[in-house]
């Protein structure tokens, strides 16, 4: 890809930019969220047309209009956010895939499939409903989409975002494995040190800009740090511990399904104290998120009690538990926790339309509305075109800070995030960490939900550990020897005296 320019209204978000990927390479592309590293991969992949530059793919010169024609000539891309239809079963999402005239029918495709599948090691069942696998799974599927299609340049936006530690490692395995058959892929990645891990080169995007190339062999993740961001990053992992006052928010017995209406959360009890962080670890699909949503009223609990400052929300709607204090920060960020066809204004509005609008709403005081707006751009540093852009079209980094900080600036008792940094860079994180800090200093109760044991080692002051959608055990963050392994056999499901007895025996 060479001198690539693509701009929107009041944006470039490639200014110039310049790629090369070899054969049978992990190439990793890396930048601050907004530095235009998704539209320079939504170019190759034929989703948006270059303003200008140009693609060549083995010497030869590409005319892409769309994904069709990127996949037509060997190209594929794997999205952050999975374009998989989840009623249907993984054979009947392949054959989605084909291309438009093919003669296969489902008993061919699903061969082809199991095939594919063998070949490469990537286990899945045919006959599985996508809305039934684990996301490691689902990421699977994604990938034999393409590897169906005999892809050649394998294009992995944040791939790693969703997955345990262990089905991290296993797509990695699989990686390795395409490359050292000829395959090239190209990850897009904030988490530097893996793609220190993974990674063969790695390319440096700023402000649109390609900035830096370097083999990672001769880069580390401080250098990488600071060509991405432009300045020495300080990611603080240091646990500062807080200042806890009286418990503010309490949650007992609670009980609530899922959406399949299994039992999601099993008589969780816990506290949290004003001026304080708990964080929860476990693994994803453990009932951290519908915890969360019961407790904010988004799902019903049919047995157990909310209560914030000793009243219980047991009959409040959702908007009653906010104005009693309540702020969430969810884990999806475009379907839950914004509206992306409004402007980032109308969303920063959302939560504050009492205090910024009059008679029941149908007054609004449109310069208030739009400071607030502002205010929340500039504090938290959000990269927009303007207060009047539609939040959908911000970065995903972007539009987690927009939410965050929203709900910070409604000075809450209690926070609820999840997910806080998933998706973000470094710098991002940074940010992120500072006003979380920030807020439990000036006497928050945050509830933190994170698949980041760094993120809830560096900020929490207990972590409490969701297995099964219990709350097993809640441990004090206090930096004694074992303490990560203690919690890593609690998230796997052993109890607290095999976490003791693994620490004794020096594992």
């Amino acid at each position: 890809m060479r001198g690539i320019v693509k701009r929107f209204p009041g944006v470039v978000a490639n200014d110039g930019a310049t790629l090369e990927v070899a054969q049978g390479e992990i190439h990793a592309l890396l930048g601050e969220n907004g530095a235009g590293k998704s539209t320079l991969m939504q170019i190759l992949y034929g989703m948006q047309k270059a303003d200008a530059g140009k693609v060549e793919l083995d010497g030869r010169l590409l005319q892409l209009h769309s994904p069709a024609d990127a996949m037509a000539n060997g190209i594929g891309m794997v999205h952050q956010e999975f374009m998989l239809v989840a009623p249907m079963t993984v054979t009947e999402n392949v054959a989605l895939t084909q291309p438009p005239g093919t003669p296969w029918s489902l008993a061919q495709t699903r061969a082809h499939l199991a095939a594919t599948a063998e070949r490469y090691g990537l286990a899945v069942d045919p006959d599985a409903k996508i809305e039934h696998l684990p996301i490691g799974v689902q990421q699977r599927v994604e990938i034999l989409k393409l590897l169906c299609r005999d892809a050649r340049l394998l294009i992995l936006d944040e791939p790693t975002a969703v997955l345990t530690p262990g089905e991290k490692d296993s797509l990695f395995a699989v990686l390795r494995s395409l490359a050292k058959q000829g395959r090239s892929i190209i990850i897009v990645k904030h988490k530097l040190h893996e793609i220190m891990e993974i990674a063969s080169r790695v390319t440096v995007m700023r402000a649109g800009r390609t900035v830096e190339c370097f083999p990672t062999k001769d880069t580390s993740p401080q250098e990488l740090a600071r060509c991405m961001v432009g300045r020495d990053v300080v990611l603080d992992a240091r646990h500062t511990p807080g200042s806890p006052g009286q418990a503010v928010l309490a949650v007992r017995a609670l009980h609530a399904a899922s959406d399949s209406g299994t039992n999601a959360v099993r008589g969780a009890c816990l506290e949290v104290r004003a001026g304080e962080v708990l964080g929860i670890a476990g693994v994803d699909g453990n009932g951290q998120s519908e915890l969360a949503e019961a407790i904010m009223g988004l799902r019903p609990s049919h047995e157990g009690a909310v209560e914030v400052d000793g009243v219980s929300l047991e009959s409040l709607t959702v908007a009653q538990r906010r104005r009693a204090g309540l702020a969430y920060v969810p884990a999806d960020r475009r379907h839950v926790g914004s509206v992306p066809e409004l402007s980032v204004g109308e969303n920063a509005l959302l939560g504050m339309q009492r205090r910024l609008c009059r008679l029941g709403g149908w007054w609004r005081d449109e310069d208030q509305i739009r400071a607030h707006a502002q205010t929340l751009v500039d504090r938290f540093g959000v990269r927009a075109a303007s207060i009047d852009v539609a939040a959908g079209s911000l970065s995903g980094g972007n539009l987690q800070k927009v939410i965050l900080g929203r709900e910070l600036l409604l000075n809450p008792k209690v926070l609820l995030v999840e997910q806080p940094t998933r998706g973000l860079d470094v710098g991002a994180i940074e940010s992120v960490w500072h006003e979380m800090r920030s807020a439990r200093d000036n006497g928050s109760a945050i509830l933190l939900i994170s698949a980041e044991l760094e993120e809830l080692f560096a900020l929490s002051d207990r972590i409490a550990v969701m297995y099964e959608g219990r709350i097993v055990q809640v441990l004090a963050n206090d930096a004694s020897a074992g303490l990560r392994e203690r919690i890593g056999l609690l998230m796997a499901g052993g109890d607290l005296a095999e976490a003791e007895a693994a620490h004794a025996l020096g594992h």
